[in-house]
């Protein structure tokens, strides 16, 4: 029997049901944030786990795709896969086990980006393991009857995405398009994902998700070892068929729609509209996957980045940490003059110990006021939030529980005055600029003392203070 017919028979007994509760495999009961440490190679990312990630008490870390790929200095190389043999531009089989295995030693779990979409979009080539290809032939793995040719455009490449069967069977930039509606297909990427969950990973990205059919990826994942935490990538278009709602009964959905509010809250309408992001219409604040920027965002426009003016991208960074809405994704990127750039320094992260980036790296998750705000987020928790207020369009405060309380001013003049807070009696660090060392705050520290504190929020800038950073 044939590789292929053994990998069939195996999917058609395997499939089962998916459990109706989500079972994310959560790092920790409390630390949920996920850094996407976007194109750093496995050793760069073992090394940073064990040095600052883990101990910074981050969840999750989210890596580039680790299969083999088309070559190219590009960053988009790695979402053109050749196989599922996990050797690439990050690394080999031996490194990536490791550094799962060492973020895991420090308590932070792994989100793999997974590609179920498509393979390479180029015609012919050798991947970056030497594995020769063709666009619709990937010898041992995929041939030209396991994927979609639609026939519905010339060249079969999306025009109209206002046709649910164009947008999910025809090709994706003329990258070719799994037949995931085929049982060989299902079952090979369900061996994939379940190679993946064997050395440790905790959770999948699934790149370009709204590409393929909701139940598709349901199919798939009810052939896994185990339900994984999922994210899945589907970016909500006015008008068209497909919603980010039809995917969140396979795990959580990247919100894009908070990632374009967050844009024009802090760059024109105000800050004031983030009150109830809950009554917006989007997926719900516990299916929803968010960030303010993420590598496909920060290339085209449609969201900050750290190029933003007047202090938005940190603030809004620190909004995002601080409301309850959704799980929160944390880019660490890397300088680029072009947007096919890809990293720098050969992919090996590196950081300075200031919270700075070197050779090229921008180290975002490293910045003081991200990496305090992480901390806020573990001490608050799920804590309600309360004690809001707006005195004005861009200046808001609120309370988490009895544990935590933020003020931001995206205005151009400081704000001063008496805020009434739940946290108990004490003096506490604003975690935004300095942090408690020896039981001493590095810099400005306030009062609370019954449920209020007077308290000064410079122009363009947030004060935090949480039960964790008392003096």
């Amino acid at each position: 029997m044939s590789f292929r017919s053994v990998l069939l028979a195996s999917a058609l007994l395997g499939v089962r049901a998916l459990p109706t509760q989500l079972e994310a495999r959560a790092p920790s009961n409390s630390n949920k944030v996920i850094i996407q440490l976007f194109e750093w190679t496995w050793d760069s990312i073992a090394a940073e786990c064990r040095d600052f990630i883990g101990p910074a008490g981050y969840g999750y870390v989210q890596v580039s795709p680790p299969q083999e790929t088309i070559t190219g200095g590009q960053w988009w190389t790695d979402y053109q896969p050749v196989s599922y043999t996990l050797s690439g531009k990050r690394g080999d089989r031996n490194a990536f086990a490791n550094m799962v295995a060492t973020c895991h030693a420090a308590g932070v779990g792994v989100i793999a980006d997974t590609i179920w979409n498509h393979m390479a979009g180029i015609d012919s080539g050798t991947g970056t393991a030497g594995s020769s290809f063709t666009h619709y032939d990937y010898p041992g793995t995929y041939q030209i009857q396991d994927f979609h040719h639609c026939g519905l455009e010339s060249g079969d490449d999306i025009v109209n995405y206002s046709s649910r069967q164009e947008v999910q069977t025809c090709e994706l930039v003329n990258l070719a398009d799994l037949a995931t509606d085929t049982e060989y297909v299902r079952g090979r990427l369900a061996q994939y994902g379940n190679d993946l969950l064997s050395l440790g990973v905790d959770g999948f990205r699934l790149d370009a998700a709204k590409h393929i059919a909701s139940d598709d990826i349901a199919n798939i994942m009810g052939r896994l070892s185990f339900r994984p935490y999922v994210t899945q990538e589907v970016i909500y278009g006015d008008g068209e068929p497909i919603t980010p709602s039809e995917y969140t009964k396979n795990g959580d959905v990247q919100e894009f729609r908070y990632t374009h509010t967050i844009k024009d809250a802090f760059l024109n309408s105000g800050i004031q509209q983030l009150f109830d992001l809950e009554s917006k219409g989007w997926v719900p604040g516990s299916s929803a996957n968010v960030f303010v920027t993420n590598h496909d965002t920060e290339r085209n426009g449609d969201s900050l980045n750290h190029n933003s003016p007047n202090n938005a991208y940190v603030t809004a960074t620190i909004f995002s940490l601080a409301h309850p809405y959704g799980t929160p994704s944390i880019l660490s990127s890397y300088q680029f003059s072009n947007n096919d750039d890809g990293a720098p320094n050969g992919g090996y992260g590196t950081c300075a110990a200031d919270g700075g980036g070197l050779n090229g790296w921008l180290c975002q998750h490293r910045w003081l006021a991200i990496r305090n705000m992480v901390a806020f987020r573990n001490t608050v928790g799920t804590g309600e939030l309360n004690y809001w207020i707006s005195p004005q369009s861009q200046q808001i405060a609120f309370g988490r529980g009895a544990a935590g309380f933020v003020a931001l001013n995206n205005a151009d003049y400081e704000w001063s005055q008496t805020f009434t807070t739940p946290l108990p009696n004490g003096r506490y660090c604003d975690v935004i600029g300095a942090e408690v060392v020896n039981g001493v705050c590095t810099g400005t520290s306030y009062t609370v003392s019954g449920g209020t504190f007077y308290g000064t929020v410079p122009a363009r800038s947030s004060l935090a203070i949480h039960v964790n950073a008392r003096v």
